[in-house]
């Protein structure tokens, strides 16, 4: 069997759905949105004020996109701050044309376990 035929290796299909259960979450996809379009690290409060969800909601999610690595989280002193993951969600794409048989563009270059 050829090799595009055949199903993703189950350690980079795993890795993959991880990424699309971090996403599957309306709130989640506006975090992420937010962070790429602001463009800066931003506190847990002042995604709290922009998504209109509840600070503990707004930490767990950002909890579970720190988990897949698409926020990185900024420790200043007992503050938090969160901000995008360039080179994970630029993976992102990449990901789901391999998941539908695509072939992957060049760049970026995506390793599976998702490394930056």
């Amino acid at each position: 069997m050829n090799k595009t035929e055949g199903p993703l290796d189950r350690v980079i299909a795993s890795e993959y759905a991880s990424w699309f259960k971090a996403l599957a979450d309306p709130t989640r996809v506006q975090v992420v949105s937010l962070l790429a379009r602001r463009g800066r690290p931003m506190s847990v409060g002042e995604i709290v004020d922009a998504v209109d969800v509840g600070q503990s909601t707004v930490s767990a999610h950002l909890k579970v996109l720190s988990e897949v690595r698409f926020v990185l989280v900024d420790r200043h002193g007992t503050a938090r701050h969160y901000r995008i993951n360039q080179a994970c969600v630029a993976c992102f794409p990449t990901a789901a044309d391999l998941v539908m048989g695509r072939p992957a563009p060049a760049t970026p270059t995506c390793p599976p376990e998702g490394d930056t």
